[in-house]
């Protein structure tokens, strides 16, 4: 288990319930692809969500994270309940996320990542 991979986890849970951009701009790739759906979003639509209010969270509850780590490749697993409101309209869901990480000098960024209803 990587801590580093754990940490960054974590850092991204905060910056997206606080809707820390900056934060969010550090932790994301300029290459990231994020499915939900039949959607898929960039960096640059995440972080418009996020600066305009668009999307925004009110609570997130981790219920169980696993992580793989080997050299520069990272995986984390999130399973959890999230509150918060999308254009406006409310919602509250169990979802799983599968995020893919690349580790640079700079540190773990999200190139990948994919949600589904749990």
């Amino acid at each position: 288990m990587d801590q580093t991979l754990i940490d960054a986890e974590h850092r991204l849970q905060t910056a997206q319930l606080t809707g820390d951009v900056g934060a969010l701009d550090r932790l994301l790739d300029d290459r990231l692809r994020f499915t939900f759906g039949e959607s898929v979003a960039t960096k640059a639509d995440d972080l418009a969500a996020h600066r305009s209010g668009s999307q925004t969270l009110t609570s997130l509850v981790e219920e169980e994270l696993a992580v793989f780590a080997d050299g520069p490749t990272g995986v984390t697993w999130f399973l959890g309940r999230l509150e918060g409101s999308v254009n406006g309209a409310p919602f509250a869901a169990r979802l799983r996320y599968t995020r893919t990480w690349h580790r640079s000098p700079s540190g773990w960024r999200v190139v990948a990542a994919h949600a589904s209803y749990a």
